[in-house]
């Protein structure tokens, strides 16, 4: 069965009859490696949602002084967020922009070139989940597969058990994901 136009059994098992988004984030895959911050991208998701949750109730409801003051602040504070989380980055290691799809089952990463990374074994995948934030989540993987490409290599990661809390943080956040690309693709027509 074809998904997103690429036949591959791994495809099938990661994004078949599941919700799922193909984006271009930064992103980092490190075979061996193991989650360093436990409970830290569960934290992070779930703030993430409350942050764009906040912002789409207030654009439906109206404007008063007050909550316009409070858009002013809010507005101030993510610059500020902005600034520092980019002062951030001048001194940490950044994570490269790469096409991925993304499910609650898995990942495929489209890569310039090959890694040495065998069927089974594990390791971590670092990811910045939206653009405006300049801290990363980190997903236990294992890998399922990895496919050369005319540009380089696809890599197939399947996640690897997590708490119910973050699951259900991961699909929040793969929801509002998928959310954002059908109301761009809308307003690209």
């Amino acid at each position: 069965m074809t998904t997103g136009g690429i036949v591959h059994p791994a495809e099938t098992e990661l994004f078949d009859d599941t919700l799922s988004c193909e984006v271009t984030l930064p992103v980092l895959f490190e075979a061996g490696a193991s989650v360093l911050r436990p409970g830290a991208s569960e934290m992070l998701l779930r703030s993430v949602a409350l942050v764009e949750d906040s912002r789409s109730n207030d654009e439906g409801e109206e404007r008063t002084d007050s909550s316009a003051q409070l858009q002013r602040l809010e507005a101030r504070l993510d610059l500020t967020l902005v600034l520092l989380g980019r002062l951030l980055q001048q001194t940490t290691q950044t994570l490269p922009l790469r096409p991925l799809r993304w499910s609650r089952h898995g990942l495929r990463i489209d890569l310039p070139h090959a890694l040495d990374a065998q069927p089974g074994s594990t390791g971590v995948v670092k990811l910045l989940p939206v653009e405006w934030l300049p801290d990363h989540i980190e997903l236990p993987v294992v890998v399922l597969a990895q496919e050369g490409t005319a540009a380089g290599s696809r890599l197939w990661l399947r996640l690897q058990e997590t708490s119910e809390a973050f699951a259900s943080a991961l699909e929040r956040h793969l929801f509002r994901l998928h959310r954002r690309q059908i109301a761009d693709s809308r307003r690209n027509r």
